[in-house]
């Protein structure tokens, strides 16, 4: 006999194909057709994420966006093990959406940039795909009853980066970093990741190795 899914055995699962669950929630009324009853699991790059990709073979096949296709490989083969349905934040349109989704969870919230910031990896928050189980099975509580911005009265997000490209209540500078990181001093972002990011308090929870940083700074850019 099949042992039911709990929220444990999908967490087991996902961590082993390096993977993280950086949230979930009962959708219910909030969703339609098949997403308003069940359980939303959402997955993100794990501290192992890095390791188990660079060993795959969309790593070093050359073909256009290796980490989409990882995350579509492998969250493929965990919904066909866990009997759920993969979602994905970059198949569309119509595309998922995971940003919604992850405010539903609790364990994101929107930082001062506008920007989403999670409980466990801040400002690098990666979301790869979620799966939707039709039954309900019980979520951990959220750790953070608000954000964690409310209390961070540094706020480096807003201070860090050298264009100001990030302001308090947005809009992004997008042209700003974009030009920025056409300069000599922009190395640093293109190598290790923004800087506004890397500063947020939480964003060390990542564990974020500055190769993967670069690798999704170089597509940011190009």
């Amino acid at each position: 006999m099949t042992a039911p899914i709990d929220y444990t055995s999908v967490e087991q699962a996902a961590q082993a194909a390096g993977l993280e669950i950086y949230g979930g929630f009962h959708p219910g009324a909030a969703e339609e057709g098949p997403l308003s009853s069940g359980t939303l699991i959402l997955l993100g790059t794990g501290e192992g994420f890095w390791d188990v990709f660079r060993h795959s073979p969309e790593h070093g096949d050359s073909a256009p966006h290796p980490i989409d296709r990882w995350s579509t490989r492998v969250i493929s083969n965990l919904a066909a093990d866990l009997d759920a349905k993969p979602h994905y934040p970059f198949t569309g349109p119509p595309y998922a959406p995971f940003i919604r989704w992850a405010l539903m969870s609790g364990r994101a919230f929107t930082s001062p940039s506008q920007m989403l910031v999670h409980d466990a990896v801040g400002m690098m928050v990666s979301y790869r795909g979620a799966l939707h189980f039709a039954q309900e099975f019980n979520i951990p509580s959220p750790p953070l009853a608000q954000s964690p911005c409310l209390a961070c009265s540094a706020k480096p997000c807003l201070t860090s980066c050298p264009v100001n490209a990030m302001v308090d209540g947005g809009p992004y500078g997008l042209a700003l970093c974009h030009n920025h990181l056409d300069t000599a001093t922009g190395g640093e972002c293109l190598s290790r990741g923004c800087l506004a990011r890397r500063a947020c308090p939480l964003s060390a929870g990542a564990s974020r190795c500055f190769d993967q940083s670069a690798h999704h700074m170089g597509y940011f850019h190009n």
